[in-house]
C-alpha cells in the first residue's frame, strides 16, 4: 500500500467524488487546453510587434541598406524577438508532455527563461526605437 498522505475526513483527498477541488486543481488545464493556450498566446506574442510598431518597421524598411550603422539601431529590437520567438518553440512543442517523452527538451525551464528575457528585451528596445524615431502609437 502507497502512503498518500494525511487522511481527511471524506478518505482521501483524490478518492472522494463530491470533494470541492483545492486552487491548484482547479487551474490545471488539460494537455488540449494547455496546447492551444500555448500555440494562440505564441501567435499573439509573434503579431504583437508589428502590430505596435508597423510604422517604425516600415520606416527602417524603407532605407535598408547593409551597413553596420543601420543595421544594429534599426533591426536589433527585432532580431532579439525573433530569437525569443525561436526559443519558445521547444517550449512550446513540449506542453502538455511527459518529461520522458523524445520532444520534450533537457532544458525547457532554460529555453523558457531565454525566450523570455529575449523577447521582453526586443520589446523594450523596439518600443525605445520608435520613441526615437517618433514612430510611436500614441494612447
Amino acid at each position: 500500500m502507497v502512503w498518500r498522505g494525511p487522511r481527511r475526513r471524506g478518505g482521501y483527498s483524490g478518492s472522494v467524488p463530491g470533494r470541492v477541488p483545492t486552487r491548484t486543481e482547479k487551474h490545471i488545464l488539460s494537455r488540449r487546453k494547455a496546447r492551444w493556450v500555448g500555440f494562440f498566446g505564441f501567435l499573439l506574442a509573434a503579431a504583437l510587434p508589428p502590430l505596435l510598431w508597423h510604422r517604425s518597421i516600415e520606416a527602417i524598411a524603407s532605407d535598408f541598406r547593409f551597413e553596420v550603422e543601420y543595421l544594429v539601431p534599426g533591426w536589433t529590437a527585432y532580431a532579439l524577438i525573433g530569437l525569443g520567438l525561436l526559443f519558445f518553440v521547444p517550449v512550446l512543442v513540449s506542453i502538455g508532455r511527459s518529461p520522458e517523452s523524445r520532444l520534450y527538451p533537457r532544458g525547457r525551464n532554460a529555453y523558457a527563461g531565454w525566450a523570455i528575457s529575449l523577447y521582453l528585451l526586443g520589446l523594450i528596445l523596439a518600443s525605445q526605437v520608435a520613441a526615437v524615431t517618433g514612430l510611436h502609437p500614441t494612447p
